[in-house]
């Protein structure tokens, strides 16, 4: 009986004990809890005070020193875009120049018509086949666009600077407080004197608003093309500082400039040609509803036109863009700095930082990654030889068909095959990722290049072989 108790006494202790070490842990838990959502409440509330204003920035603080001084991070990578570092099909390297007093720079970047000297034939009668270069950084973009030769044998318009300085204030300022209509002013400036109204390279204002930081559209020309856009695919009114999410923000401040534009009518209004689509066919065919030209290629007569940088419009047809990676993902990723994650702003090729810009998503080695971008970018140049072949081809037709004698009727069909073959080819020779962007689209675009310059040459041809 005695014994009985002993055991029951022993095992209500036992339980006793049981349920204390409960308590304590449940104790220790909720602390550790009540820490965490506590953390987390912080975090919340430092999200909302992005950070700690050290410097007063405003809508007319266009230096990208002052804003540096509230975000240093990213001012330091910001700095960065002063490097040359070349890959196998893009970059640059510094080549040094004796300054002079027209031209005070004591480095350029490679002569992309030293490289491939058809190029001069494909453009000639226009400036690029006087100074055309490899792209350097965006800290150089203000600087070489004022000093390339272009500038010497034509009068560029003040419409250039939207896309090679910091233009938002200056825009301000010239409408009074209206961008729109200081955007119209600073188009029909003269370059010479539309210059003077910048003073800094694409900066941070111009993808920033100072108060919160969130990203921005600023360019007058995106806004307008980007609704006319929006309304083909059945969006009315689209605003895309109201109405774009977060994600494409992160594409579209890129696209502000690095897209397809003319320069519209007398008043040189900067224009994107987005009316029938995005694609590099149906940018032409807008051109050839309303006439555009940019000039008169000198050896053959025809109507030519002078594709820019296409990058948003080939990175809209490539798998990256339908699977809602953006440009900032690849070309600015994510870096710790510390136990800060900021967005890196040495904007840089994807190829200079594999682990950064492409394993975040793919699994594969570096080493793999590099050889398939290469093995993409390689058919698509050897792609674009051969549509460079042909157009030259075509070219050295007309040239002989003017002077044979050959009938006007048929030597306009070749200068109409010309002026498509010219504008496809140069879409994708423009377009600085070498295919990478949307390789099955970049390989179409040059196939319909070259069917458009030997189609020129049969129409030639017929006329030769009626006469023979």
């Amino acid at each position: 009986m005695k014994f009985s108790r002993f055991k029951e006494l022993r095992r209500r202790r036992k339980h006793i004990l049981q349920l204390a070490l409960f308590s304590l842990v449940a104790s220790i838990g909720t602390a550790v809890a009540v820490a965490l959502l506590v953390d987390i409440f912080e975090k919340k509330q430092d999200s909302r005070r992005p950070f700690i204003p050290l410097a007063n920035i405003t809508e007319d603080t266009e230096d990208p020193a002052e804003w540096g001084k509230n975000f240093p991070m990213q001012y330091e990578t910001y700095l960065k875009t002063v490097d040359q570092t070349r890959t196998r099909f893009g970059g640059s390297e510094a080549l040094p120049r004796k300054p002079t007093e027209i031209d005070p720079r004591n480095t350029v970047a490679q002569s992309r018509l030293d490289e491939d000297p058809r190029l001069k034939t494909m453009w000639a009668g226009y400036a690029f086949s006087k100074d055309f270069r490899e792209e350097r950084g965006h800290a150089y973009m203000l600087v070489d666009q004022k000093y390339t030769e272009r500038q010497l044998v034509a009068k560029q318009p003040g419409t250039c600077l939207n896309c090679h300085a910091s233009t938002w204030s200056a825009m301000r300022r010239l409408g009074r407080g209206n961008v729109m209509a200081g955007f119209e002013t600073l188009n029909q400036m003269p370059y010479a004197e539309a210059k003077e109204h910048v003073s800094h390279p694409v900066s941070c204002l111009d993808c920033h608003t100072p108060q919160t930081m969130a990203l921005r559209v600023t360019r007058p020309a995106f806004m307008e093309g980007i609704k006319v856009l929006k309304e083909r695919q059945g969006v009315n009114n689209y605003d895309v500082n109201k109405m774009a999410s977060h994600q494409e923000m992160r594409a579209f401040v890129c696209a502000q400039c690095h897209v397809e534009y003319y320069f519209k009518g007398p008043k040189k209004r900067l224009t994107f040609p987005w009316n029938n689509g995005t694609k590099g066919d149906e940018i032409l065919s807008y051109y050839e509803q309303n006439g555009h030209k940019d000039w008169i290629h000198e050896k053959t007569g025809a109507q030519v036109l002078k594709a820019q940088h296409p990058e948003f419009e080939m990175w809209s047809q490539g798998i990256h863009a339908r699977s809602g990676v953006s440009c900032v993902d690849c070309h600015m990723p994510y870096k710790r700095v510390g136990a800060a994650k900021v967005t890196d702003h040495h904007v840089k090729s994807p190829m200079l930082d594999i682990g950064a810009s492409c394993r975040t998503c793919h699994s594969w080695p570096e080493s793999e990654m590099k050889a398939r971008v290469e093995q993409i970018q390689d058919r698509t140049f050897q792609l674009r030889n051969i549509a460079m072949d042909a157009l030259l081809d075509l070219i050295h037709d007309l040239e002989s068909a003017n002077k044979t004698g050959v009938p006007q009727s048929r030597i306009e069909l070749g200068r109409q095959a010309q002026r498509r073959a010219q504008f496809l080819l140069d879409f994708v020779e423009a377009e600085n990722s070498t295919g990478f962007h949307a390789p099955q689209e970049a390989a179409r675009i040059l196939g319909l290049s070259i069917d458009a310059s030997r189609k020129g040459q049969r129409a030639i041809y017929k006329i030769n072989a009626k006469q023979e």
